[in-house]
């Protein structure tokens, strides 16, 4: 379980295929003597799995493995050595839950149509699949690349954020622009809500 409240922007330093996955080594600011293995990181918005972790040349790093699924359903297919993503460890017990219950299973993969920046900060215009759009509403939340964030508007498939200029610094939002895919799950409250008035 995650709050959507990055607490590191990693790196990825390598990928090696190994048959239907890919074992990918992230350099983090996280100490890897607090990464037990077994551990659940949020990596841009997929809750992946430490498998390794170790320091090389003053860089702590930890490695996850991506199955064909997470691949398939994900933007981890894309992501090359030197990609920028946001990372969270999991939520524990006592720790402020500031932003809003994530899951790390990722619903799809959006797509950023436009991006207009003002007075520091930036507004986002996103098109959702299809087949999720109806559980994202007006002021409600939304995790994006593994980053809470509240819905400003709704149009059809479509949604605008705003973001303050600390996230578009402390994450990797800076660098997003028209075109970028995003790794996108809906609220996990709306799912349920919808879920319930079908099974009316």
């Amino acid at each position: 379980m995650f709050t959507g409240l990055v607490s590191d922007v990693g790196r990825i330093l390598s990928i090696e295929d190994r048959g239907e996955l890919k074992r990918i080594r992230i350099a983090t600011s996280y100490d890897p003597k607090g990464i037990e293995l077994g551990a659940s990181i949020a990596c841009c918005g997929p809750c992946l799995t430490a498998v390794e972790t170790g320091t090389h040349a003053g860089q702590n790093w930890f490695e996850v493995d991506a199955a064909a699924e997470t691949l398939a359903r994900t933007t981890v297919g894309t992501w090359r050595a030197g990609t920028r993503i946001n990372l969270e460890r999991s939520l524990r017990i006592g720790d402020e839950m500031g932003g809003h219950i994530v899951t790390g299973h990722v619903d799809g993969i959006a797509t950023i149509i436009a991006r207009k920046d003002f007075d520091g900060m930036a507004r986002f215009d996103i098109r959702a699949p299809h087949q999720i759009a109806k559980f994202i509403a007006e002021k409600g939340s939304v995790s994006l690349d593994g980053t809470s964030l509240t819905v400003n508007s709704v149009e059809g498939d479509d949604f605008s954020i705003l973001l303050i200029p600390h996230t578009l610094a402390v994450t990797t939002w800076g660098d997003r622009k028209q075109g970028d895919p995003l790794n996108i799950e809906v609220d996990l409250m709306a799912r349920y809500a919808a879920r319930l008035m079908e099974a009316k």
